[in-house]
């Protein structure tokens, strides 16, 4: 019993022993089969490595440096190789001797654990590495197809040509992280020869791109883009629009503001995503000076070249010196509009270009525009500085309003579209014009206020009627008031007030210096009775001027009675002197005897101590008197019908009256004698119809004051010249 049981404990080790065995050569074989897998696996990398690092690459890696890199690689593999053949053989080797397995079974697994650990971190280690190779292969692999792209040129593919930069640059970066590659400086000086060749051919590919869609805008196609009220007329050649078609008015700014323009597209949008592309590659490899150049020297001219087919021309002072009051003011009127156009229109589409652009550089979108911009800005506000400072004149005043008035339309969009540090010069050029040009104005009243008082004109008008600086003062002081907003601010520049008393003062001013004139002139007449006709046509025009404008609401009523006073006075005045001495000729006294009674009836062709001889002389007197009246007052002028008329009836109520006193008192002395005809010439019906040819208008004077209302066109338009010259007032009309 003892020996069966050792016999079956014998057996049952016998068999773990067998099993075990079994696990083991199961193990080993799983084993062989790794290792033939791995070595197969092995085989297939090197032979793609072997492929991969054929010499085919355009860039190639210096020949040193690639046979120390190859030479490293197949060292480490060889070592790999013999670990395993070393395992394969120990592992061969165990199974000789059964006896020898099984004293050392312990050995043999615990080793075997280990090599198959050390197989499993060289497969690792051989795979990492083939990675790592697979990886630099493939940068290689990049700059190939990079340098193929780029050696093309962008002009057959530009968005090909942008993303081959692209590639260039990611290889860049992955060389500068691979500092520990022997090749990897050599491979960058390469790669960057490149990407500076590349943009050396972006750069001519932005300037051509640029070049060829930037145009000069025509003339008509900025016409479009303006509203239609301030379109040029049809027929009308070049920008300028028939300013005399349009009258001033304060409600000309309110249709302005509301008015639309519409921004015209310098650049196609289309193209615009291209050069923001293009330009944008040119930042990244900081070429943006010879960004700033490229876009500069392009855009400034042709922008340049649309303000010259506008019309606009570089003038200084002595240019605008040396010329005629009526050029001089039609190229004040141009550039009024000119004006409008370029900021409304050209510099606002030269900004949308620059935003899209340079979208994202604040700082180089902003100095382009500064740059592109600040030429012509220049050319258009030198003309403005050339008027303001020229020789100040009375004429000027207008037109220098109607110039301070769109700097002050414009001031909104200048702050608006040279609103960056950049343009802050041109900002600051635009707001001294402004003030300058608001000095000359306030100046020029001084001047016109001056030159008015002390008009020494001799020359008179001969009639009596309205003297030509009074209807020049006068239209020049209506033609204020339609710029009442603009005076407003304009004294605003010098006086903090908010109402029109400066613009008031400045009127009261005016009409007392005209009054103190006129007062001088009025002493050139001979004829007391003309003078007094002459102040009251002049100051009648004045009232009735200021009645029908708006300078009623500043002067006050209490100056328009004041002025009617003033009429009326010298109206009387002049019945007074002129119709006095004729009225004493139809008066009784002096014709009686000395006894007898001046009021003694004639009765049957004799009076009671009435002479005859007196009565014809009388008669005779006053033919003569009237006649001499007749032709001389018929030749003088009440320009005013109303005021004719009303003067006329004056004189009637005082000379009929006492015309047919005088016939029906003494009439019947003379009639009784021979040639009553010779002494009675006149019938009161008579004398009406003569009055009635007192102080008739002539034709000439008919169209100085009925077109007195219009003479802001005139004075503008140059039309119908004015009468006046308004610098010397030489009294001709």
């Amino acid at each position: 019993m003892v020996n069966n049981t050792g016999g079956n404990n014998m057996d049952s080790s016998l068999t773990d022993k067998a099993s075990k065995m079994r696990e083991a050569l199961q193990k080993s074989q799983t084993i062989t089969d790794n290792v033939t897998s791995i070595l197969g696996s092995f085989d297939h990398r090197l032979s793609a490595l072997e492929t991969a690092m054929r010499p085919t690459q355009v860039f190639e890696i210096d020949p040193d440096s690639k046979s120390r890199f190859l030479k490293w690689v197949w060292i480490r593999i060889g070592v790999l190789v013999c670990m395993i053949e070393l395992s394969i053989l120990e592992h061969l080797l165990c199974f000789s001797s059964f006896s020898v397995f099984m004293l050392e079974n312990l050995r043999f697994f615990g080793g075997e654990l280990i090599r198959t650990n050390a197989i499993r971190k060289a497969h690792e280690n051989i795979d990492k590495t083939l990675k790592a190779a697979e990886v630099i292969l493939a940068q290689f692999d990049l700059l190939h197809d990079a340098e193929s792209k780029i050696l093309k040129g962008p002009h057959e593919n530009l968005e090909s040509y942008l993303e081959a930069i692209d590639q260039l640059r990611s290889t860049i970066r992955f060389f500068n992280n691979k500092k520990g590659l022997k090749s990897s400086e050599a491979v960058l000086s390469q790669a960057n020869s490149l990407l500076a060749k590349a943009i050396s051919k972006l750069e001519n590919e932005f300037k051509q791109l640029l070049s060829s869609y930037s145009k000069p805008v025509e003339p008509d196609r900025l016409f479009e883009c303006l509203p239609n009220s301030m379109r040029p007329s049809s027929g009308s050649s070049g920008a300028h629009r028939d300013s005399g078609a349009k009258h001033h008015s304060e409600h000309e700014n309110d249709s302005v503001d509301s008015a639309t323009f519409v921004v015209p597209t310098l650049i196609p949008p289309r193209i615009l995503p291209l050069l923001h592309d293009l330009a944008l590659q040119m930042i990244q490899t900081a070429h943006q000076q010879q960004l700033l150049q490229i876009y500069r020297d392009t855009r400034s001219p042709v922008l340049e070249e649309s303000l010259r087919k506008l019309g606009v021309e570089k003038l200084g002072k002595e240019d605008v010196q040396k010329m005629q009051w009526e050029v001089l003011e039609a190229k004040i009127g141009n550039w009024i509009h000119f004006m409008r156009i370029a900021v409304k229109l050209l510099f606002t589409g030269e900004k949308k270009v620059c935003d899209q652009m340079f979208e994202g550089f604040d700082s180089l979108k902003e100095q382009s525009f500064a740059e592109v911009t600040k030429s012509s800005v220049s050319v258009l506000l030198s003309f403005g500085e050339a008027i303001a400072r020229s020789k100040r004149s009375p004429e000027k005043l207008f037109v220098l309003l109607d110039m301070y008035e769109i700097m002050r339309e414009l001031h909104s969009d200048i702050e608006t579209i040279f609103a960056s540090e950049e343009c802050a010069d041109i900002r600051e050029s635009a707001l001294s014009l402004t003030k300058r040009l608001a000095q000359t104005a306030q100046e020029t009243f001084g001047d016109f206020e001056e030159a008015v008082e002390k008009d020494a004109t001799k020359t008179a008008v001969t009639d009596g009627t309205v003297h030509p600086l009074t209807s020049y003062v006068i239209n020049y002081v209506k033609f204020l008031f339609d710029y009442q907003s603009t005076l407003k601010q304009l004294f605003q520049e010098f006086v903090n007030s908010d109402d029109n008393s400066q613009l008031a003062s400045v009127t009261m001013r005016i009409m007392q210096a005209l009054q103190t004139n006129l007062d001088g002139k009025s002493k050139q007449y001979k004829d007391p009775a003309l003078t007094q006709l002459f102040l009251m046509n002049n100051i009648h025009y004045m009232v009735r001027s200021v009645r029908r404008s708006e300078a009623k609401d500043l002067l006050g009523d209490d100056w328009v009675q004041r002025h009617r006073r003033i009429v009326q006075q010298h109206a009387n005045q002049y019945k007074r002197n002129a119709w006095q001495k004729i009225l004493q000729s139809l008066s009784a006294q002096g014709l009686t005897s000395s006894g007898g009674s001046s009021n003694a009836s004639v009765d049957g062709g004799s009076g009671s101590g009435v002479s005859r001889t007196l009565i014809k002389d009388r008669f005779k007197i006053f033919n003569s008197q009237f006649e001499e009246l007749h032709q001389r007052q018929s030749q003088w002028t009440v320009p005013d019908s109303e005021l004719r008329e009303s003067l006329r009836l004056a004189v009637a109520e005082v000379l009929l009256p006492a015309y047919r006193s005088f016939i029906k008192r003494f009439g019947p002395l003379v009639e009784s004698g021979k040639n009553a005809q010779k002494y009675i010439r006149y019938s009161a019906e008579d004398l009406e119809r003569m009055l009635g040819e007192f102080f008739e208008e002539v034709i000439g004077l008919i169209f100085e004051f009925e077109y007195g209302k219009n003479l802001r066109r005139r004075f503008l338009d140059n039309n119908c010249k004015l009468n006046v010259e308004v610098r010397e007032f030489d009294g001709t009309k």
